[in-house]
């Protein structure tokens, strides 16, 4: 139990904070995934710092982007509260060197970005609870966060469709004369947390009397399996490079 703990605050001090003292029952919590079967999962952590998350990325812009337009501040914000992003700061933390989850999720290794994006955003829940809250709560969070933000923030300023497919399309179609693509979405497989739990469909007519061109993604989400279509759209219409 004394390792565990001096594991998490390790863990802790490598993203920049200072926990001792505090409760760390809500970052064991954030920890644990469903998968793992313990008393305790982080899914009530994750609903909590899906929240959190989105008012301490506006919180940033607001702070660090604010002569920037509403609509790229919010087009901003949507890139850097992202399923992708998330798992990728996940990976740069080394969220795996304390997670709990289950054989079957730890073999499953094309799941496992997935689990990362979740447990983070547990672990933003986790950091808001523990350092108390609206009474304070925000301040660990924004300590972490912000120089991460400041990277991919820099990174998409530079590039702004960079991960946007959905933005880079409508830019192509729009440039074009063309209208806007349309995205249908399915439920394909019924498990939480599957790499490819929907399938969506996007569509772009090319002419006006003709059947829309199309192309199909799929994702954990419907918006990460929108944009993986909007992006096999891209491909399909961009020209090849030399031709």
């Amino acid at each position: 139990m004394a390792d565990r703990r001096q594991q998490l605050l390790s863990f802790l001090a490598e993203l920049g904070l200072e926990a001792h003292g505090r409760d760390l029952a809500p970052l064991e919590e954030a920890l644990s995934h469903t998968s793992a079967r313990r008393p305790r999962n982080h899914e009530r952590l994750e609903f909590l710092g899906d929240a959190v998350l989105r008012l301490a990325a506006s919180e940033y812009l607001e702070r660090h982007h604010g002569a920037l337009a509403v609509g790229r501040r919010s087009a901003l914000r949507a890139q850097l509260v992202s399923d992708r992003w998330l798992a990728e700061l996940g990976g740069r933390c080394g969220i795996e060197r304390v997670w709990r989850i289950g054989p079957m999720a730890a073999g499953d290794r094309a799941g496992q970005a997935t689990v990362r994006a979740e447990l983070t955003e547990a672990l933003i829940g986790a950091l808001y609870q523990m350092w108390g809250g609206p009474k304070g709560g925000l301040q660990p969070v924004l300590q972490w966060l912000t120089p991460h933000w400041q990277r991919s923030s820099a990174e998409l300023l530079a590039d702004p469709q960079r991960h946007n497919w959905k933005s880079a399309l409508q830019e192509w179609s729009q440039g074009r004369g063309l209208g806007l693509p349309s995205y249908s979405c399915r439920e394909q497989h019924p498990e939480h947390g599957h790499p490819q739990r929907f399938l969506c469909r996007a569509e772009l007519a090319l002419e006006p009397d003709a059947e829309p061109q199309g192309a199909e993604g799929a994702g954990a989400s419907h918006r990460a399996a929108e944009q993986d279509a909007a992006r096999a759209l891209l491909e399909q219409l961009r020209p090849a490079p030399g031709c």
